[in-house]
């Protein structure tokens, strides 16, 4: 990864040096132009690194695991899974590849999505820190300034004064909802909150989409022998990311119209 990352910046400054950048800059790129505008002058070639392996880690790792866990969720409750495959199916027809605009009709698809965000979001702890004008007193607590405060997105995305049955996976909760991901429905924070939310968001968000939409039109999905849905070990292990303690293990079937 260290030698991958020194060959991206070797090849964006050497655009940059020869004025080749097009319009459409992408992120490297516009670290080196500011960079060669004199604004990051302090940034060494480590830090430039440390910052893309941050977002390529922020972008894989999360994604990967809320795929898993949308999986898990899917086939303890087939009904869920039933309804999910035949929208897709129904949108994509008889096409030979998942085109991403259709993504933009399965409607069920993207509900599965939030749903899973609500009960596994993969990060779980939101950090901030109080600034000098908003010190004082929360829960009869004293707050200065400075204080570094997690907000638990997993215990908001659970209250039940916000969500009803809150610990059941229920999709068709988002269906003519106006509760969305940009962090303006505060007891929905799956990507944060105002300036400091996850960047990657709308990238997130549209990759996880596309991947489960393949996978549910070209498998159908079942439990290995012996395995019983409901029995299922949903144990979270918290690191960097919230991951399924026993990993996921499932059969994946041709579906067989194809």
């Amino acid at each position: 990864m260290d030698a991958f990352l020194d060959q991206v910046i070797q090849e964006h400054r050497s655009l940059v040096s020869r004025a080749q950048v097009t319009q459409k800059k992408d992120f490297v790129s516009i670290i080196m132009q500011l960079q060669k505008d004199g604004m990051f002058d302090n940034l060494t070639q480590d830090n430039i690194k440390a910052i893309l392996l941050e977002m390529f880690v922020a972008g894989t790792d999360t994604s990967s695991t809320l795929l898993e866990w949308m999986l898990a969720e899917l086939l303890r409750h087939p009904n869920s899974m039933k309804k999910v495959q035949q929208e897709v199916r129904s949108v994509m027809g008889n096409k030979s590849k998942v085109d991403p605009e259709d993504i933009h009709k399965m409607e069920y698809l993207k509900c599965v999505v939030k749903e899973t965000l609500r009960l596994h979001p993969p990060a779980v702890y939101l950090p901030r820190r109080t600034t000098a004008t908003a010190s004082g007193k929360l829960g009869g607590y004293d707050i200065p300034s400075n204080t570094t405060v997690l907000i638990n997105a997993w215990a908001i995305h659970r209250d039940p004064q916000w969500w009803k049955k809150p610990e059941v996976f229920i999709p068709e909760r988002f269906e003519n909802s106006s509760i969305e991901f940009q962090g303006q429905d505060f007891h929905y924070i799956p990507f944060g909150i105002g300036r400091r939310g996850c960047p990657g968001m709308s990238f997130g968000i549209a990759s996880v989409e596309y991947v489960m939409a393949n996978l549910l039109y070209w498998f159908d999905w079942k439990l290995p022998a012996g395995e019983a849905a409901e029995k299922m070990d949903m144990t979270e292990l918290y690191g960097l990311a919230v991951y399924r303690k026993t990993p996921l293990h499932a059969l994946a079937i041709p579906h067989s119209s194809f």
